[in-house]
This record gives structure tokens, C-alpha cells and sequence, in this order.
């Protein structure tokens, strides 16, 4: 949804929830159990009927929506947008954004999640847009004015209680609290990632 926010397209997504019976006769061991793990509410997006992997190699796309897709995988930290895989989709000649799952992945153990806040996104020096993203400074200053904090907890007040389980916190809202901290601080000093992006695309060219 932070995605969304800043005009960047990513399907659809909607709640779904799995009763335990589905998929019960799914030969495949390994797929069963993944539907026995999915049990419950999940969240499922749209399907793109059609659509074909983004290729760098192939599809251009402009300085703009580069700097700003970089800029978004330099917020939320999401190493996974590489030339090896993108998790980008051309669909009706235009660039969709899919599979975040690699995001935020200070919140796997908590640890010292506070100072993770400021610090830069050096895998950054991966990502398959980056030789493309020219125009880093001028999207960090409009960006920043979008994602408010009042915004930022709009997008996390989606997010369902019992997926806010984590036992460091005492409530779901306390666990909630904890990402707006991550993310308002994250775009607070945004000028970290940003530098460290522009660094790394200097010496790609």
C-alpha cells in the first residue's frame, strides 16, 4: 500500500482465508505442506492474466519510475529486485510491482530494530534499476511529502491483530507502534538511503 501511495501500480490485494481442508488432496508432499502452514487468513494478490516478467534487458523504462522504485526498496529495505530476479511484471505495457515478502527484514528477530531505522541500504548496489535512477533527489523531496505520519499509520491500521503476534510486545498495537517508528524515522532521514544509493550508482557507470 505504501507503494500505491506514491502512484507506483501493484495488484490488487485482497484477504483470504484458507479452511483447513483446503488442498487436503494436493499429491505434491511439499505444496500440502505449505497449505497446511497457510491455514487461516492470508493475503492473496490479483492475478495478472497475461502478463510477462520484467526483463532490463528488454523493457525501458523512464528515469523517473526508476528512481522512485529504488527509493521504495530503499525504505522498506527490500533486497529482492535484483537482474536475477526482478518481481516486476509488464502487463498492458505497463510496469507492475509484485512479491514484497523480502522487505522489512530487520522484523525476522527484533534485534536492535531502533538503529536498523537509520541506517543505509547497501544491498541497493543490487538492484536491477538502479543504473536508471538519475532522478534520486528530487523524488526523495516529493515522497517524503506524501508519506506522513498520519498516512503511515492509515497503512497500518490494515494490517490484521493476529498478524501481530510477535512476542517482544505486549499488544498488537505496540508491535503496530513499533513499525511506525521503523518506517517515520526511516523517511525522516531519508537522505541516508538516498546517499548511499547515488554512491552505488556511480559506480555502476
Amino acid at each position: 500500500e505504501i507503494a500505491r501511495a506514491i502512484g507506483l501500480r501493484v495488484p490488487e490485494l485482497v484477504y483470504a482465508k484458507l479452511d483447513e481442508a483446503f488442498g487436503r488432496t494436493e499429491p505434491d508432499e511439499e505444496i500440502q505442506d505449505l497449505l497446511k502452514a497457510s491455514v487461516g487468513l492470508n493475503l492473496a494478490l490479483h492475478y495478472l492474466s497475461g502478463a510477462i516478467t520484467f526483463d532490463p534487458t528488454v523493457n525501458k523504462i523512464d528515469s523517473l519510475l526508476a528512481s522512485k522504485i529504488v527509493w521504495l526498496d530503499c525504505l522498506l529495505t527490500n533486497m529482492d529486485r535484483t537482474a536475477r530476479n526482478t518481481n516486476m511484471l509488464i502487463w498492458h505495457k505497463e510496469l507492475w510491482l509484485i512479491d514484497h515478502g523480502a522487505s522489512l527484514y530487520f522484523h525476522h528477530s527484533w534485534q536492535n530494530w531502533q538503529e536498523q531505522a537509520k541506517k543505509p541500504f547497501v544491498l541497493v548496489k543490487d538492484h536491477v534499476l538502479l543504473p536508471e535512477a538519475n532522478d534520486l533527489q528530487n523524488v526523495n523531496n516529493a515522497l517524503k511529502d506524501i508519506l506522513t505520519p498520519k498516512l503511515i499509520g492509515e497503512i497500518l491500521a490494515l494490517i490484521p491483530d493476529e498478524w501481530l503476534d510477535e512476542t517482544i510486545f505486549a499488544t498488537s498495537d505496540e508491535q503496530r507502534e513499533a513499525y511506525a517508528f521503523f518506517l517515520n524515522t526511516r523517511i525522516a532521514n531519508s537522505e541516508i538511503f538516498v546517499t548511499e544509493a547515488q554512491n552505488a550508482r556511480e559506480k555502476l557507470i
